[in-house]
This record gives C-alpha cells, structure tokens and sequence, in this order.
C-alpha cells in the first residue's frame, strides 16, 4: 500500500514536471527567434544574453526598406493563395467524385492508386519534366511555374485526405436532397461541403503552409530576383554580408511565420476537429 501511494505522488509529480519541460523545449526556440529578432547588433557579439537589455525595431526596417522584403512577401502570398484556391477547387471536387461516382471497367481504383502515387513520390521527382515543360513554354520568368508546382502537390493530397471526410457522409441526406430538386453542383455546394467545413480547414491549413513554406521548386524556377518569394529571400539575406546578421535573418523568419499564425489563429477550431475527425471511421 505504501507502495502504491509513492507511486501515485511521484506520477503526480512528474506529469506537470514534464509537461512544463516539453513546453519550454517547444516554446524556447520561438522565444530565441523573436529574441534575436527585437535585440541590437551590438548585443549580438561575444556571449549572448537570455534576455535582451534593449530593444529594436530596426533589423524589421532593414528587411522592408533595404532588402525588398515587401516584394517576397507580395509573391509568396500571390503564390499561396492562387495555388490554394485552385488546388481546392479541382481536389475538393474530385475527391467527391472518387467518393461518390462508380467507373465504367474499374478505374476506380487505378485512380485512387494514381493519386496516391503522385502524392508520396518526392517533389524533386517532377522538376526535370516540369522544368523542361516550363522553359518550353517561355514561362520561367514568371511566378507561374512555383504556383503550378504548388498545385501539382497539393491537389493529390486534398483529394487523399478528403475521400475519408465524404466517404463518412450519410448518402440519404444527399438523396434527399436530390428528390427535392438540387442539382449535382447544388448539392456539393450547399449541402456536401458545409458538412465537411472542418477537413476543408485542416486541408487548406496545411496546403497553405506547403505552398508558404516552398522552397525546391522556388529555386529552381524561379530566374529574376523580383519573383522571388519568402523562402528564396531569407536564403539570401546574407549574401552581401560579410559576416552574418543573425538578427536580419531572424525578423525575416518572425515575418514569415505571421501569415502561418493568423490563419491558425482563425481557424484553429475547424483545424483541430478535422485533423481528428478525418481518420475516425464508425
């Protein structure tokens, strides 16, 4: 009995401790990268305080003013959002017509297996043919070849992920809807998709943060220095530099980490539901 209880206190004991201990682990990278971000150059040299002494908004001025950060931040959100909204378009719909259509001589499954197929090879499996499509085409000086890549990814993953979400929808509720008079496209759209609200969020979040976050393709395709987006410009902050600028880089990563938060931020309630409710089958 005695045991049993020293048990239980040291259980009690050692889940907060631990729990405080993977949120410092979790949390102190975040905290340093803000830290070098606000903190004077000067106090970046010889050892480096936990806490900074003083504080500065001028490595944010620097990006902006010097280092054209405004234009890579205007291309990766031209970047994301394109790519975003068309790969949901075109998964959103074929993800409900794999669910829901039957194929003539069993092209069901191939399809499926296809999507799957493109969804786990690497990305750097497409850049020869994509490149060599894209020059052809004369369009590497443009911001069009990342977008496409972005879609190319994307699109494979909404519609693996999104099969399960319409695959746990009754049908008798379409079929409802169907003797009322809806249409097909009525049907998807004002009785389907707000039904899988929450995997849509899930799917656009982490879509989202791909196409932010695209870094292979970007350096590849990308030829002139006015297309360039975020990730591209924090790999060349410190070019022109003889030494590093910690603090430089560190505001380009705080900057390009608050479009990833805001839209957690909105849309965190639909994000967690569909992240656990996707892979739940009753």
């Amino acid at each position: 009995m005695a045991k049993y209880k020293i048990k239980r206190i040291l259980t009690r004991i050692f889940k907060p401790v631990f729990g405080v201990i993977v949120v410092l682990v979790t949390v102190f990278p975040i905290y340093w990268l803000v830290a070098m971000a606000i903190r004077p150059t000067d106090e970046m040299k010889g050892h480096i305080s936990l806490i900074p002494h003083t504080l500065t908004l001028e490595h944010f001025m620097q990006l902006f003013q010097e280092k054209g950060f405004g234009t890579a931040l205007v291309n990766s959100l031209e970047v994301t959002l394109i790519s975003l909204i068309v790969s949901l378009v075109f998964g959103l719909c074929a993800a409900y017509v794999l669910t829901r259509q039957r194929f003539k001589f069993g092209l069901k499954k191939p399809l499926n297996t296809w999507v799957l197929i493109v969804r786990i090879l690497p990305p750097i499996a497409f850049t020869i043919p994509l490149y060599t499509m894209f020059n052809r085409l004369g369009v590497l000086s443009s911001k069009l070849p990342v977008i496409m890549a972005c879609i190319l990814i994307n699109i494979p993953f909404i519609i693996w992920f999104m099969v399960s979400f319409f695959q746990n929808l009754p049908e008798d509720m379409e079929r409802s809807a169907r003797v009322d008079g809806a249409n097909e496209w009525q049907l998807f759209t004002r009785i389907v998709l707000p039904l899988v609200l929450p995997g849509i969020a899930a799917v656009a979040m982490l879509s989202f943060m791909y196409a932010w976050n695209e870094y292979t393709y970007s350096i590849i395709f990308v030829q002139s220095p006015a297309n360039y987006t975020i990730p591209l410009k924090l790999a060349t902050l410190n070019s022109d530099d003889a030494l590093t600028n910690f603090g430089l880089v560190a505001a380009g990563g705080v900057v390009s980490a608050v479009p990833i938060l805001l839209f957690i931020i909105f849309a965190q309630n639909y994000l967690i539901a569909g992240l656990s409710s996707g892979a739940v089958k009753e």
